[in-house]
């Protein structure tokens, strides 16, 4: 078990390393997005800084994710930003592959997060 939790662990932190390099280095293709999200694009271009900050946490919530010993900050750190991948896929995009990738991702997310509770009591206490 613990093989294949450090194969997930490692796959979605890289996942996530990947998506934060492309909001800087813009190597990965998109596809045409629709009107409603070229308005969203479009609000996210006016507050320059929003996508540099989003990159910079996937890249360092990645990092964190792949290394057992910071695998619970890591897990923290993605949530706000998988929240948001969450939230728009299933009500812009739509689409039954970006659904089924985001839904499996929110949930190695949420596995590691309940995975690592004992470490979240000291900050709740």
């Amino acid at each position: 078990m613990k093989i294949v939790k450090f194969i997930l662990c490692l796959l979605f932190g890289l996942m996530f390393i990947n998506a934060g390099l492309n909001k800087f280095f813009n190597y990965m293709p998109m596809e045409k997005p629709t009107p409603e999200q070229m308005k969203l694009f479009a609000a996210f271009g006016e507050i320059s800084w929003l996508m540099p900050l989003v990159g910079i946490v996937e890249v360092i919530g990645g990092l964190l994710f792949i290394f057992p010993k910071t695998r619970a900050l890591g897990a923290i750190v993605i949530l706000p930003v998988m929240v948001g991948i969450v939230v728009h896929v299933f009500t812009m995009d739509k689409s039954p592959m970006g659904m089924s990738i985001a839904g499996i991702m929110f949930l190695i997310n949420l596995w590691i997060i309940i995975d690592n509770k004992e470490k979240y009591k000291a900050l709740v206490s």
